[in-house]
């Protein structure tokens, strides 16, 4: 035993205060340091020395060192511990501090303090001696019984916990390799002790009587735990958890009871966790990949980041609804009736959701289907989406796609990165907690393309049924079946929109409303919700169907109705000051004379010249109920028109036609201008024209030019070529407007036709089509859209491509009632259908037709 020379710590140690923990010879412990000496101590010590030595420190416990170097020291404990201090951590933020890492190497009694500033500096004497101790028969024996009494006990406290910890497994080869005498100390250090029990540890000198006073703490840990298992007797063995064991290295300034409390409930969490699992009905893919996790987060210590990644996935894994699903409800004239109540008009898309719910009930397995609601903003595709979900009485998920430019958004990021996240469509599925939901994908046609990948592409894979069903998120990495779920897609057009993706979704277009559907929708719904979000009452205002129908055409000009329901809105907040004026005045006038003013009484269907809503002048009563808001009313609250019916004033004079326009927004009337000056035969285009309108200018004057004698069209000087000495300048009003397509081919023929000619073209007529070289009128798009533009601008004639004639069967009766279309299949028939009596060809005497 005497082989081996002792260690000395030096005579003279600097004392490091601290107030919580105890720190153990044998043990390590992380301490905060913060107060003037201390700090001082590391600064001028630690940070500075180059020996040894200089890393030798005496740890004093229950003493608090004074936060001002000036005050006094306290009493210092008598008995306080050598230690080594293995590392520093420092910081200024959000004051200097630093924490210590210190392992103890032995007991010091204090004989007197030789300085106190700037840090206190002690004459020790070394109580334990620092030497190796061989494990041999003779130091057994030396021990004694006490010895082998405190051993049995420890092995008995190391084998009742979980072996496969590594901390038990290093613990139960400590007992084995170390020295009887340091294990006192070791196992005080580890189990659930007190500050107190620890001091009395440590303010023990002799080893008979450490041993003596650590053993009843290792029989209560042990009756503990044996108290703890017979709680738990449905767990199986495998089960066993370390609960008394702490990380033995903590920062002490969190106390013992806490952080062993903290530790017990995040056991108890991975307990539940597993439990869960277990209990899932995922499938058995998913549940080997939880199982092999669960157990990797077992042996993992929770400092490492990767825990909570792993927990984080585990939970998600758990609160998937891999086979939680909603009753769908297949009445279908319930069905029929909850979406007429919801929305007006939209016959082919209720029509499509009925044939969905009576298949679905015929077959139920049935695959979700993939719908594309297509049409300008306003027209109630998103909310009709949530009519869809409450009508099949399934959860709603709306997923916002405008601007989404990374992958990631759809298919999630792979659990490599930090930070990483399930995508959303994963996300979504967690939110509603079912695997059959309705989700809205909104504005599927804004979606962007970055460097971090297209998810236009990411989709593809989402709206595929034949692919869905094996769905894998990166972050899952497991397959799940989306085939149960109905997507609906939203778009303003199907241009920006991925042929490829495109091709998997069952387009259903959305076309604009017309007037009369927007009167409908408007009384059914806008007003008695406006009516609603402003406090007022039908008792308290009215609206008539004529003052709805001038709001429609002088003040919006869109497809939808959002323009509608804030002018709704406008009218509605004027009302609410009236009446709330009204209600104040009614209370103040209680007086006799008061009933002179019943023949004042504010009524604003009058003629123009009545008081405005607005008009506070008259001030004796309140208004007469309810409040009818006229054309008057309207022009006081919403400012004069901002749209007027000028088309006959458009068309006063030769080279200018009306033409018809499709845009997002829905339908559009187009003007065309035409003039012509002294030139070189230069064709002049303005108004921000597409390269597919410019072809078509070029198209019809070259048409023009080739029937100019048959047509019997000249230019100033009389000539039949027309850009002899001629310049022409055709324009399209709204030059800030970008405009391309080929439908204003039959549209720009007959405007120059009229400028040649010199006649004017019908105030009345708008037209659309392409044209050819030959004088064909070629088929073009959106015919219904375009008729609605032409029927809310007042025309009466409207020319269509012959071949377009199918479509008109997409436009309401009452639309087709007021307007008259003329199929054309040639600019011969277009000419003739523009211009009062016909554009008849000039018959020229004296000229035979060839046979040839």
């Amino acid at each position: 035993m005497s082989s081996v020379s002792p260690i000395q710590i030096p005579s003279r140690l600097p004392l490091l205060l601290t107030h919580e923990g105890v720190l153990l010879p044998g043990s390590t412990m992380r301490t905060s340091v913060d107060s003037a000496r201390n700090l001082q101590l590391v600064r001028s010590r630690l940070l500075k020395g180059t020996s040894l030595q200089s890393t030798i420190l005496g740890v004093i416990p229950n003493t608090p060192d004074p936060a001002s170097d000036a005050q006094d020291l306290p009493p210092l404990h008598r008995i306080g511990t050598a230690a080594l201090a293995v590392q520093v951590v420092g910081s200024n933020w959000p004051k200097p501090h630093y924490t210590l890492l210190i392992t103890g190497l032995c007991r010091f009694q204090i004989i007197q303090v030789v300085k106190e500033k700037p840090y206190p500096v002690a004459e020790v004497e070394q109580l334990d001696r620092l030497e190796e101790f061989p494990n041999t028969c003779k130091t057994r024996e030396e021990l004694g019984e006490l010895s082998e009494q405190f051993y049995k006990y420890a092995v008995q406290l190391v084998e009742m916990l979980d072996m496969s910890v590594p901390a038990v497994a290093k613990l139960r080869r400590l007992l084995d390799s170390l020295p009887r005498e340091a294990l006192p100390d070791i196992l005080t250090s580890i189990i659930r002790t007190s500050n107190k029990e620890k001091l009395q540890i440590l303010d023990a000198v002799s080893l008979e009587e450490r041993f003596k006073m650590t053993i009843p703490l290792l029989v209560r840990q042990i009756e503990g735990l044996k108290l703890l298992q017979k709680t738990r007797k449905h767990k199986q063995d495998d089960d066993k958890r370390v609960i008394a064991i702490r990380p033995m290295r903590r920062i002490t300034h969190v106390s013992g009871a806490l952080a062993d409390e903290d530790e017990d409930e995040d056991n108890d969490d991975i307990v539940m966790l597993e439990k869960k699992i277990r209990t899932s009905s995922m499938p058995e893919q998913a549940h080997k990949v939880c199982v092999k996790e669960i157990k990797r987060l077992k042996k993992m210590p929770q400092s490492m980041p990767e825990y909570a990644l792993t927990r984080n996935y585990l939970e998600l894994m758990v609160e998937l609804p891999w086979n939680k699903s909603t009753t769908d409800r297949l009445d279908i004239r319930a069905a029929r009736v909850l979406l007429d109540n919801d929305h007006y008009a939209m016959e082919k898309l209720k029509k499509r959701v009925l044939e969905y719910l009576a298949v679905r009930q015929l077959k139920n397995n049935l695959k979700g289907p993939i719908l594309c609601f297509v049409g300008p903003p306003g027209v109630g595709k998103t909310s009709v989406g949530r009519s869809v979900a409450k009508t099949l009485g399934r959860e709603f998920h709306r997923i916002a796609l405008g601007g989404v430019c990374d992958q990631s958004d759809i298919r999630g990021h792979r659990r490599t990165y930090v930070g990483s996240m399930p995508g959303r469509i994963i996300n979504g599925l967690k939110t509603v907690g079912v695997n059959n939901p309705v989700f809205l994908l909104d504005e599927v046609d804004k979606l962007g393309k970055s460097l971090q990948g297209d998810p236009a592409a990411a989709l593809l894979e989402v709206l595929d049924p034949e692919q869905n069903h094996n769905f894998t998120d990166h972050y899952l990495n497991v397959a799940f079946d989306l085939s149960q779920v109905l997507f609906i897609a939203t778009a303003n057009t199907t241009a920006t929109i991925p042929p490829a993706l495109l091709d998997r979704m069952e387009i259903i277009q959305v076309p604009g409303y017309t007037q009369e559907e927007k009167i409908e929708i408007a009384h059914r719904h806008l007003i008695p919700k406006q009516l609603e979000q402003h406090g007022l009452t039908p008792q308290q205002i009215q609206i008539p169907q004529v003052t709805t129908l001038d709001i429609i055409t002088r003040y919006t000009r869109e497809a939808g109705v959002r323009s509608l329901d804030r002018k709704l809105g406008a009218i509605c907040r004027a009302v609410a000051v009236k009446v709330a004026e009204g209600q104040h005045r009614e209370a103040r006038l209680d007086r006799p004379d008061a009933a002179e003013g019943e023949g004042c009484k504010e009524h604003i269907l009058e003629d123009g010249k009545s008081n405005p809503v607005s008009d506070t002048t008259d001030l004796a009563l309140p208004p007469e109920m309810p409040i009818l808001i006229d054309f008057h009313a309207l022009k006081d609250i919403l400012g004069p028109p901002m749209y007027e019916m000028e088309v006959s004033e458009h068309l006063s004079q030769p080279g200018v036609a009306i033409g018809l326009a499709w845009t997002p927004l829905g339908g559009e009337i187009m003007f065309v201008e035409a003039s012509r000056m002294d030139g070189e035969g230069q064709l002049t285009l303005t108004g921000q024209l597409g390269n597919v309108m410019k072809e078509s200018a070029h198209l019809a004057i070259s048409w023009l030019r080739s029937n100019a004698k048959k047509y019997h069209l000249t230019n100033a000087s009389g000539s039949f070529d027309l850009l002899e000495n001629t310049d022409i300048h055709l324009h399209f009003p709204a030059g800030a407007v970008t405009k391309d397509g080929p439908s204003a081919g039959v549209t720009i023929a007959t405007c120059l036709a009229s400028l040649f000619s010199g006649r004017l073209v019908r105030s009345d007529v708008a037209m659309t089509g392409e044209i050819t070289l030959r004088g064909l009128v070629l088929p073009v798009g959106g015919i219904k859209d375009k008729a609605l533009a032409a029927h809310r601008a007042g025309l009466k004639r409207v020319i269509i491509p012959q071949r377009n004639e199918k479509d008109l069967e997409e436009i309401p009766a009452n639309v087709r009632q007021d307007l008259s279309f003329i199929t054309a299949s040639c600019l011969d028939e277009v000419l003739n259908a523009a211009f009062d009596g016909g554009f008849t060809v000039k018959a020229r005497p004296g000229l035979l037709n060839s046979k040839l």
